[in-house]
């Protein structure tokens, strides 16, 4: 009998197929004690084990690229940790075995990271996987991870690692559902970028029979059990009409009447340059820089290496505007050289601009290699600050900016609500603001971006959320300065139409995203879009707040 089940849809398509689960490896190995002169064997079984896992993971970063890289090198970062290792050699001095003092020293970290605040809470499911695998190495059993099978199927799990998430084959996994994770989780954010569709927070999914049939509806959320002929039939009529649609529309983003809404991309480096010049994006609105950071914790690269990259990026799109973020260091982004190692949670404190403003020097160094990245190209460069909280920061982000001698147009990042409410005033200092609504919504309801539990709070149709991005269009378009969103809402078809109703001016996603938010912007106008925003805000609750743009966009 077919039923439906709701969770969060964070990657667009339908996927219909056979449930296969995620492996996992043995989670708690058995607590036995060694003889003293078996301890520096078994701490050499350890440290070999964690070397292993962490070229284990850099080496798929490798091969996935972009953003997936950045994140897969951040664990590699977390399993050799030089805590946690002391910790491991520790607990096998007093008699564990290599498995267990693994086990038992992750489990401490991971109470630490559950217990500092609902960002760090974020990065346990990160730290589990990194456990898992070195476990199962010291163990001699499978690796957790995607399930073997030579037939395509729908993958699903309690949550999904990044190592597991970017080097899935899309040709075998269909689709995937989560138990745990949110709209802007790295299993989320990857599933973008790979163009599987996927829905997350879902209750009980790991409760589907293994081999049951369901169809996944990676747009509305919605998963159909046992769906029926008639059912398949709609869900695939509607995503082959979907995909005529986006056949059908190309060129520059912009509404019916020809109101142009610039349609860039999100990249985390290099390797995400030829998808989202595929995809037809009009340059990036988004480069993330942290990619080159995160390669070694303890030093910053060096001028000529960003030079280097930043150039690759640049030239990808001559006469383009592309928008760099300078590095946003700090709370799930540790670098040893940094941030500081204590704090009780780092997501309020020490992060972003913050960050480099306590280090001028690498800021400097940063702002002067996009200076000569830039020399000689016709591109269009701009460059922002993340996590701007008011005017002083905008004035000593600008500054900085001049001292380096960069031509570029400074921006300011809007993800904290101050900002958002004070934007007439960052504007005396910058010439333009980008909507970071993924951590503009975890900041505005106190609900962290990787916690499933809060998945609706950080729902960008939030009306809360809404009002907070009418009011930085509005003060933009009262300075003649433009605001954009580069947060995971550009990404949404729908909701990208209320952005434009609400007065953005350009909106930045992955680039798998692009051609379903141009398609859907070419079906309204900007009236038609305005009246859908003021439906939206009108609304009390994320939900309704859809169905009423909806409802609008409709004709209803």
């Amino acid at each position: 009998m077919e039923t439906t089940l709701r969770g969060v849809g964070v990657s667009h398509g339908v996927a219909i197929g056979e449930v296969r689960h995620m492996g996992t490896a043995v989670l708690e190995p058995p607590a036995k004690q060694i003889p003293a002169e078996d301890a520096e064997r078994e701490q050499a079984r350890a440290r070999q084990a964690v070397d292993a896992v962490a070229a284990d993971l850099n080496a798929r970063g490798n091969l996935a690229g972009g953003e997936a890289q950045a994140v897969l090198e951040a664990q590699a970062m977390m399993a050799q940790d030089p805590e946690l290792m002391a910790d491991v050699d520790r607990r096998i001095t007093v008699g564990s075995t290599a498995e267990r003092a693994v086990y038992d020293a992750f489990a401490a970290y991971r109470a630490l990271l559950a217990g500092a605040g609902e960002y760090l809470a974020g990065r346990v499911a990160d730290l589990d996987d990194v456990r898992n695998r070195i476990v199962a190495r010291l163990l001699g059993v499978p690796m957790p991870g995607v399930p073997d099978s030579d037939e395509p199927y729908v993958l699903i799990a309690r949550d999904l690692a990044p190592a597991d998430t970017a080097l899935l084959d899309p040709t075998l996994v269909l689709g995937f559902v989560t138990e745990e994770g949110g709209p802007t989780s790295h299993s989320a954010i990857l599933a973008r970028a790979l163009g599987v569709p996927a829905v997350v927070a879902l209750p009980g999914a790991g409760e589907l029979a293994e081999g049951t049939v369901i169809a996944v509806d990676g747009s509305t959320g919605e998963i159909f059990v046992e769906p029926s002929a008639e059912k398949k039939a709609q869900l695939q009529a509607a995503a082959a009409q979907r995909k005529a649609a986006l056949a059908a529309s190309t060129g520059p983003g912009a509404t019916s009447d020809g109101h142009k809404v610039p349609l860039l991309a999100n990249v985390g480096g290099p390797a995400d340059v030829p998808a989202a010049v595929a995809a037809g994006a009009e340059g990036v609105g988004l480069f993330r820089t942290e990619f080159l950071f995160l390669d070694d914790s303890k030093n910053a690269p060096s001028e000529a290496k960003q030079v280097e990259a930043y150039r690759q990026v640049l030239e990808a799109f001559p006469e383009g505007r592309v928008v760099v973020r300078v590095l946003d260091a700090g709370a799930d982004k540790p670098l040893d050289f940094l941030t500081p190692a204590d704090e009780p949670n780092p997501a309020l404190g020490v992060r972003g601009l913050r960050t480099l403003l306590d280090h001028p020097d690498v800021l400097r160094t940063q702002l002067t290699a996009l200076a000569k990245a830039a020399e000689g190209l016709p591109v269009y460069l701009e460059v922002m600050a993340p996590m701007v909280a008011d005017r002083a920061d905008a004035k000593a982000f600008a500054d900085a900016c001049r001292a380096a001698g960069l031509r570029a147009k400074f921006g300011a990042m809007v993800e904290i609500p101050s900002a958002a409410l004070r934007a007439r005033s960052i504007l005396q200092e910058v010439e333009f603001l980008s909507l970071g609504t993924n951590d503009l919504a975890q900041y505005t309801f106190a609900a962290d971006r990787q916690v499933g539990a809060v998945s609706r709070l950080q729902d960008p149709w939030q009306p809360a959320l809404l009002d907070l991005v009418a009011l930085s269009a509005e003060a933009a378009s009262a300075e003649g300065k433009s605001c954009g969103v580069c947060g995971e809402a550009a990404s949404d078809p729908l909701l990208a139409c209320v952005l434009i109703g609400l007065g953005v001016t350009s909106l930045s996603m992955g680039a798998a995203s692009i051609p379903y938010v141009r398609a859907s912007l070419a079906k309204y106008t900007l009236a038609q879009c305005e009246r859908a925003a003021a439906a939206a805000r009108a609304a009390d609750s994320a939900d309704e707040a859809r169905d009423a743009a909806q409802a609008v966009l409709s004709g209803e």
